[in-house]
């Protein structure tokens, strides 16, 4: 998908990027990060959070010891919106298939979104004053299925406010806790979801009615021509055919 994100002229921001961000990351990963848009930086990398608020991201990942190589990172809307400004609405619903594509394929147990943006798109009609730290199940429709869906300000926003930048670290603090409380719901949640396994009831077997032998006849004493030559071979049995297993 990668490679169709670099060529994407789905809506205007192509007309004045320089490199698409598609995302990048460990695929494996059960933490993907969805921030707002590529920046001045990432727009001349190819690679999402490269600049300053990068690294702050950076730093917050190790307040809890991991690293970028640990998650995946993304961005609601893939081009960089002219002069940093908000994505519009066409442009985030022209990206929308690509990140639904990316969670899909990489079947998070949490999204961490970054900035009211990014949240917009999965906890809709709340403030991100509000709903910072807090969780939300993820709606089908976003791609995300049953992950946990983990609000957090954006890192340019809190290089620019020193509260935002505390609240950052102290939110960042709780995903290992969510992270865990995340996999036991899902688990438990697909384990209600899968069908039934059928359960076979064991056959009875019929009696076997035992029937009584004929009376012996006694055993004529005239010699036949059979007799005489000696019992008649049996046809001789065929070969059994060879199973091939490979």
């Amino acid at each position: 998908m990668a490679a169709e994100v670099r060529v994407c002229t789905r809506c205007r921001l192509h007309e004045t990027r320089t490199k698409a961000v598609p995302g990048d990351g460990d695929p494996s990963t059960e933490v993907v990060f969805v921030g707002e848009g590529p920046g001045m930086n990432e727009d001349r990398e190819g690679r999402p959070f490269v600049g300053r608020a990068g690294g702050l991201l950076v730093n917050l990942l190790g307040h809890i010891g991991w690293g970028r190589k640990d998650v995946f990172i993304t961005n609601i809307v893939k081009c960089r919106p002219p002069g940093n400004r908000d994505p519009e609405p066409d442009e985030i619903a022209a990206c929308a298939p690509y990140l639904q594509r990316q969670l899909d394929a990489l079947d998070p147990s949490v999204v961490v979104t970054l900035g009211r943006h990014s949240m917009g798109r999965f906890m809709p009609g709340v403030r991100i004053s509000q709903a910072h730290g807090s969780t939300r199940v993820a709606e089908p429709e976003t791609g995300a299925r049953d992950a946990t869906v983990f609000a957090m300000y954006h890192p340019a926003a809190a290089l620019r406010t020193p509260a935002i930048e505390r609240e950052s670290y102290e939110d960042m603090a709780l995903i290992p806790a969510v992270l865990t409380d995340a996999r036991a719901r899902r688990a438990e949640h697909r384990r209600l979801q899968a069908p039934p396994t059928l359960r076979v009831a064991p056959t009875t077997q019929p009696e076997l009615t035992t029937q009584p032998e004929p009376a012996t006849q006694p055993q004529s004493t005239i010699r036949t021509a059979e007799h005489a030559a000696g019992p008649t071979p049996p046809d001789a049995e065929p070969a059994a055919d060879q199973l091939s297993l490979f």
